[in-house]
Parts: C-alpha cells; sequence; structure tokens
C-alpha cells in the first residue's frame, strides 16, 4: 500500500472546497475536492498509525465529495465496519460544511495485517469483510436514508463504485488519493463523475443515441483515470487547471466552489444528556480520582464532571 507524495508548496486558498462542474459535450456533472488544513486538523487530533490514518484520509476526502453531490439539510455519514484491523471508521459532513472523522482500530491486528506476506491491498488488508454505510440524516421528524453495501474492491473509492452500482443509481465515475507532505501535513483529493439526469441539463432531453452515451462515458472515465495524485494534490495547481488539463475536450464548465471547514459538533451540553441517560451507578463506575472523563471520539476533546457537576446534571446529589 502506498501513499500520494503531497507538494511542499505553501498552502493556498485552493484547499479546503468543492467544485462543483459540468462536462456539457458528454453530459456529465462532477464535484472535485481537495482538503489540505481541514483533513490535517482531523487527523492531528489522534495519534492514529500511518495506515489508518491514509484509510481515514481517504474516507473523509470521499465523505466530502459524496456530500456534496446530495441535496440535504442536515448531516450525511460515510462508515465502514469490517472485521479486519481497521474496525469501523466514521466520516460526516454538514450541509454547512462542517466535516469530521475517527477510526477505532484494533493495534496488534494491525501489525499482524502488515507483517504477513502477500496482497497488501489496503480494503481486504486493513478492513477485512463488512460493510459500507451511506447515511443522510435530516433531523426530528425527518426520515433518515441509509444504504448499504459489502466491502467490495481494492480501495476505497472501489467500495464507493460498487455501491452506486449495487444501488442503480445515476453512473458514477471516482478516484480519491490521500497523502503526506515530507513537512508533515495531510492532503486529499477526490473527482467525481455521474451522469446528469435530464431534469438537470437545463431542461432539454438528450437525443443522442444509447451508443452515444456510452462511448461519452467511456470517453470521461478514460479521461479520469488519468489525473495523478500530483495534480490531485499540489496546492500549487489550481483545482480549475487540473479540471481544464483533464477535460477541455469535453467542454468543462465550473460553478461556484463551496467552503468546507473541520469542525465537531460535540459540546458539554450533549454530554449531560448522555450521562443523564445512563443510571447513575453505571457512571458512578466511571469515576477516576473523583472526576468522570468522556472524550468525543472525533475530536478528542475531554469533558470532566466532579460531583457538584454530576449532581447539577441530575438535579440531586450524586
Amino acid at each position: 500500500m502506498t501513499t500520494a507524495a503531497v507538494s511542499t508548496a505553501t498552502l493556498t486558498p485552493e484547499f479546503d472546497k468543492v467544485q462543483p462542474f459540468q462536462l456539457d459535450r458528454s453530459n456529465l456533472r462532477g464535484r472535485m475536492v481537495r482538503l489540505g488544513p481541514v483533513l490535517d486538523e482531523i487527523l492531528g487530533r489522534h495519534a492514529y498509525p500511518g495506515p489508518v490514518a491514509q484509510m481515514l484520509a481517504e474516507t473523509i476526502t470521499l465523505a466530502t465529495t459524496l456530500a456534496a453531490a446530495l441535496k440535504y439539510e442536515g448531516v450525511f455519514t460515510l462508515q465502514t465496519k469490517g472485521d479486519g484491523p481497521i474496525r469501523l471508521m466514521v466520516a460526516d459532513v454538514t450541509s454547512a460544511g462542517a466535516v469530521r472523522g475517527y477510526a477505532q482500530f484494533d493495534e496488534d491486528a494491525l501489525k499482524t495485517a502488515l507483517e504477513a506476506p502477500g496482497d497488501k491491498a489496503p480494503v481486504p488488508t486493513l478492513l477485512g469483510k463488512g460493510y459500507l454505510a451511506f447515511t443522510v440524516d435530516q433531523g426530528e421528524h425527518t426520515q433518515r436514508y441509509q444504504g448499504i453495501v459489502g466491502l467490495e474492491g481494492e480501495r476505497m473509492d472501489d467500495c464507493v463504485r460498487h455501491y452506486f452500482t449495487q444501488s442503480e443509481q445515476l453512473a458514477t465515475g471516482i478516484v480519491v488519493h490521500a497523502g503526506l507532505s515530507d513537512a508533515g501535513k495531510w492532503a486529499g483529493g477526490t473527482i467525481m463523475l455521474q451522469a446528469l439526469p435530464d431534469e438537470d441539463a437545463g431542461g432539454v432531453v438528450s437525443d443522442a443515441k444509447p451508443s452515444d452515451l456510452e462511448d461519452d462515458w467511456r470517453r470521461a472515465m478514460a479521461l479520469l483515470s488519468t489525473v495523478t495524485p500530483g495534480e490531485m494534490l499540489d496546492p500549487a495547481l489550481p483545482v480549475n487547471d487540473v479540471l481544464f488539463r483533464l477535460f477541455h475536450e469535453e467542454e468543462v464548465r465550473v460553478y461556484d466552489a463551496h467552503d468546507l471547514a473541520a469542525q465537531c459538533r460535540c459540546s458539554r451540553e450533549r454530554v449531560e444528556t448522555v450521562l443523564k441517560s445512563l443510571p447513575r451507578d453505571e457512571v458512578a463506575e466511571l469515576k477516576v480520582d473523583g472526576v468522570v472523563e468522556v472524550a468525543c471520539e472525533f475530536c478528542s476533546m475531554a469533558y470532566r464532571f466532579d460531583d457538584a457537576q454530576l449532581a447539577a446534571v441530575y438535579g440531586a446529589e450524586f
């Protein structure tokens, strides 16, 4: 398993944005995301081993791109769960562009997997057998949407393509790269292409033959496959230049970009609500030196409660 090399050029506004675009010739829509400080901040809150951080970096980058292709008000979550060394990965993105993520892993199992001879394809080696879940939660009084497929393929973008194939949604092509610079900074990039529904094509119904549409799709996928990690992640290369390099013959058109930010939604009030839902005797057993400490899995923020603060939570002496 390899990680993409990242340029050490000064970080620029070319990072941490979603760039929507359209290929007019082939009637495809797309999103390109290039994460820098957002990804580095999220991963910097944890001391993950390199292979775990790499997989989570790709998952977070994919989540931001997938979320940008949806119309929702709430939270989009991309999650993996498997029997491999990385038991769980969660990345979620709010409709306002707040991003967070975390992973759970077995250190001994990770060491054994990496030392074993043979195929080191990241998904089967690190995630094992399990599932990939897409979830859209738009809050109270709305029905939560969830789609689940098995983990298939060697890389995370293979798993995402498998999801769209199995769910019989729009034809989707996607590629992801992530890596550390020699300065120790994380970056990730994704480009996704999807067939454009007629209602999104300016109200004009395409009269192209199915064979022509297939040719358009194959041509676009061939172009997408040529993008390099360097092009995806180099902050000195503007995102629009990357898209023009790849798709200028497809009449690429870009739209307004959207900002992304590393932001956790945890709070002391939310932790208090969780504690209040637990039996007091269970909470009391969590005390260490007279204090209950609850750490957020996403951002590692620690919330501490002494007896007086717990009494305030429960509304009675603790």
